[in-house]
């Protein structure tokens, strides 16, 4: 028996055999291509998480600095914040001016209440004076 093995050589294989083998080479051709598949998602994937890494590290550096911009909303807030300021101030001038009313009446009190004590003095002179002339009706 010769085992020479040539371009004319002929092998004899059952049908069976020969679609098991074609079926074989399906499934692993099949199941490679799938397992490279999914390796190509899974890069895709990273990639994408990846982007979405810088730029959330790029938003969470820049949005405290303000080099992104201002949400409307802020913007709006900064707006009402500096109203707010403003009628701080003009509440602490009608404050400070308050505060001269109030010296300004401390010192009219004081003056009339020295003027009705002078006005009782003067009354209790005219009456001693009216008493001393004999006039006591």
């Amino acid at each position: 028996m010769s085992l020479k093995i040539s371009e004319e050589a002929k092998v004899q294989m059952p049908m069976k055999t020969v679609a098991s083998l074609i079926a074989i080479v399906g499934i692993g051709v099949w199941g490679y291509f799938g397992i490279v598949e999914k390796l190509n998602q899974h890069s895709t994937t990273l990639q994408l998480y990846k982007s979405d890494l810088e730029k959330n590290t790029e938003f969470r550096i820049g949005w405290p600095r303000g080099t992104l911009g201002s949400l409307p909303a802020d913007s709006e807030q900064f707006m009402l914040i500096e109203d707010l300021y403003k009628q701080v101030e003009k509440l602490q001038v009608q404050q400070e001016a308050g505060m001269h009313n109030k010296v300004n009446i401390e010192f009219i009190q004081k003056q009339l209440e020295k003027a009705l004590t002078d006005i009782e003095m003067l009354k209790d002179k005219a009456r001693d004076m009216h008493y001393k002339n004999g006039n006591y009706q």
